[in-house]
């Protein structure tokens, strides 16, 4: 990108490193209601309120003087091609995917998607829930899973007392299905 000060520098997309082709992750398109509605405030904050505060700050720095050395400048570019790149993967991500409500899964008694799954540990008999969503919504703390998983895709389809085996990285680990729910 050039050292132009002009603001049309300073413009959601423009500059080459922008336009670089935004990588968009493997796996399901589904995403429950919650996920997307995540991802749109994302984008709504990265948009109106982070966007315009770091292009400001960068306007500050160019009328400093020389961006070569000014490392408020250059920083403040370099979140600037973040900042578009993330605009830009989550606009992008959020027309491909599908939303799905659990809620309004026909047939509960299997295993699909968003479905919260109760297992036990055939081992030890300790019980384990997980909730099953896609790619974007991902997060163990909160025992959410992704379908995609060896843990996710080993569960889709099944249903109340059957017995699963996953097949993970660290060797195999059976468990049985003792509850699903739609929530």
């Amino acid at each position: 990108m050039g050292k132009s000060s002009e603001p049309e520098d300073l413009e959601f997309g423009a500059g080459d490193e922008a336009a670089e082709e935004v990588e968009v992750p493997k796996g399901s398109l589904y995403i429950t209601l919650e996920g997307a509605q995540r991802l749109r405030a994302e984008l709504k904050q990265l948009h109106s309120v982070e966007r315009p505060k770091v292009t400001n700050e960068v306007s500050v720095a160019a009328a400093m003087g020389d961006r070569s050395e000014n490392a408020e400048y250059i920083y403040g570019k370099k979140r600037l091609r973040e900042i578009d790149r993330r605009l830009q993967f989550l606009s992008k991500r959020l027309e491909q995917l599908t939303v799905v409500d659990p809620t309004e899964q026909k047939d509960e008694s299997k295993v699909y998607f968003g479905a919260t799954v109760t297992l036990e540990h055939d081992d030890d008999g300790s019980k384990v829930t997980y909730v099953l969503v896609g790619p974007d919504e991902t997060d163990l703390k909160s025992s959410r899973i992704s379908v995609d998983s060896p843990v996710g895709k080993a569960l889709m389809g099944k249903r109340e007392g059957d017995l699963v085996t996953v097949r993970r990285p660290k060797g195999e680990v059976d468990f049985t299905i003792i509850a699903i729910r739609y929530v």
